[in-house]
């Protein structure tokens, strides 16, 4: 189903507000701006970007990508428990495909949560 205006912004919320949790369980500190997923942990710029147990895809700003080291897929497989997962950056580029949309996302690519499962290491599973 597609997302309308009230649905795509509750997700934006969902995932500032998970990706906030989840960063304080790895001792990351914010680097990007409040409307942001930006942080460093460990020395390297990384983005949480946050899936629910029904969203099987993390969608990142090509600009953004540039400024990245590595990408944190969280994916629910429970209430409140994610597996996470690290991408560098460059990876996400090379298995990304550009989303469909013609509207306000279309300067993202999109990864699917298997290819994170396939071929990266799964760093964590955190409880929230």
């Amino acid at each position: 189903m597609p997302q309308d205006r009230e649905s795509g912004a509750a997700a934006v919320e969902y995932g500032l507000e998970t990706a906030k949790k989840i960063a304080k369980k790895l001792g990351a500190n914010k680097t990007g701006s409040s409307r942001s997923n930006e942080y460093d942990l460990k020395g390297k710029r990384i983005v949480i970007r946050c899936a629910s147990a029904n969203t099987n895809t993390v969608r990142v700003y090509f600009q953004m990508l540039e400024r990245l080291d590595a990408i944190i897929g969280s994916f629910e497989t429970d209430p409140n428990t994610y597996e996470l997962y690290e991408m560098t950056a460059r990876m996400f580029k090379r298995n990304m495909r550009p989303e469909r949309s013609k509207g306000a996302s279309y300067d993202r690519g999109l990864v699917y949560k298997s290819t994170f499962v396939n071929k990266c290491k799964r760093i964590d599973m955190v409880k929230l």
